[in-house]
């Protein structure tokens, strides 16, 4: 263990080392992000940053730590890994569609399911004693796991260091749960959770505001498209508490994202029309600096990695209470800074309702503003005796 500990360490050695040669990289290929009206940057910024997460943690999985990983699936993983960086490079460099990128990411998918064998098959429900054999839904939930993922991932990443600090905490939680909680004998998979999370640690200096380097979708891609399969493998035959664990852990992600789909339907707008609504934009419009802004959402992404390390140590009623509580709480914290819009606030609402309800159901409710005269029943009895003397 000791080994992995000084190798990990000297992952995040090797990623701080290589990225200023990456940065460089990024000028002579043209991989510059300029300044619009969807960016928050104010000069060109070169992107690609990736390319040396994917390149540093490749040499993790193939020199360092290269007895740790099945030499079938870690080839697998690579070939696919590869066609997600060769889709982020062209999109950074020529600004590929949203269907072409979509298009890059099902290939990867494909290669995951049927080259690494990497699926969802099984599935546990509580309340039901025997498992359910997902059969052909394996393919479509697997696909559509690995999508939905890396584009959560990529849609975040919109602020200097917010992808990158998000993404590290979720895998290093993830390498925790699978360590300590999963009991598996699949130890590469918590290994690969800390490796990659080591390499993100070992780009954060250059990538936190003010940013040197951007992530790009050669970065955001790869990052979401490894914590989904890492993620998968971790629940090949999964129970459905073990299937909300690493939904929670990337609760931020997920929750902008499916925030973001249905504030467009609401608005009447295309999912895959780009605005500025996300979670990043909105808390900087409420007055947060940019740096503020980062280390908000990695505090929420903290909160979100407490909760489901919760999951696995609440018997079954504590679970169920935990979702009520989290979906209740998320709802109200996403009303309460306009995800949805300004129009659409309907928790807010109901709750507003009660409030007058219970108004107008108790008379004796009044509003007391300070210097006016006191409601009479809030004064005391000495007060109202002086009353009727005068």
């Amino acid at each position: 263990m000791f080994k992995i500990i000084v190798e990990l360490f000297l992952l995040v050695i090797i990623s701080a080392a290589i990225t200023p040669f990456i940065r460089r990289l990024a000028f002579v290929l043209g991989a510059v992000d300029n300044p619009n009206a969807r960016r928050v940057n104010k000069k060109p910024m070169p992107t690609i940053g990736g390319l040396g997460i994917f390149v540093t943690f490749n040499i993790g999985a193939f020199v360092l730590l290269r007895e740790q990983f099945p030499t079938h699936e870690i080839f697998s993983i690579l070939l696919a890994s590869s066609v997600i960086v060769l889709t982020g490079l062209i999109d950074d460099i020529l600004e590929l569609k949203p269907r072409q990128k979509m298009f890059g990411i099902f290939i990867a998918a494909l290669i995951i399911y049927f080259l690494a064998g990497i699926r969802m098959n099984v599935l546990k429900l509580p309340f039901i004693t025997h498992e359910i054999n997902l059969g052909w839904w394996s393919f479509p939930i697997t696909i559509f796991w690995i999508l939905a993922l890396t584009n959560a991932v990529n849609l975040i990443d919109g602020l200097d260091g917010l992808a990158d600090g998000v993404s590290m905490i979720s895998l290093t939680t993830m390498g925790i749960v699978g360590y300590f909680f999963l009991h598996t004998h699949q130890l590469y998979v918590p290994i690969a959770c800390f490796m990659l999370a080591a390499c993100l640690l070992g780009f954060l200096p250059y990538n936190f505001h003010p940013a040197k380097i951007f992530l790009g979708d050669t970065g955001a891609l790869y990052i979401g498209f490894m914590i989904a399969v890492l993620s998968l493998k971790g629940l090949k035959n999964v129970t459905f508490i073990s299937l909300l664990v690493p939904i929670i852990i990337l609760g931020v992600p997920i929750t902008d994202t499916v925030y973001a789909m249905i504030r467009r339907k609401l608005n009447k707008k295309p999912i895959s029309e780009a605005d500025k609504h996300h979670l990043h934009h909105q808390l900087m419009r409420m007055g947060l600096t940019h740096r503020q802004t980062v280390l908000t959402i990695y505090a929420l992404s903290l909160v979100f990695s407490f909760i489901s390390l919760l999951f696995l140590l609440s018997p079954a009623w504590g679970t169920w209470l935990l979702i009520i509580g989290l979906l209740f709480a998320l709802e109200y914290f996403v009303e309460s800074i306009g995800l949805l819009g300004e129009k659409y606030h309907p928790l807010m609402h109901v709750i507003q309702k009660i409030i007058n309800q219970k108004s107008r159901v108790d008379p004796t409710v009044e509003v007391w503003h300070l210097g006016d005269e006191k409601p009479d029943q809030l004064k005391s009895k000495k007060d109202q005796d002086k009353k009727r003397i005068k």
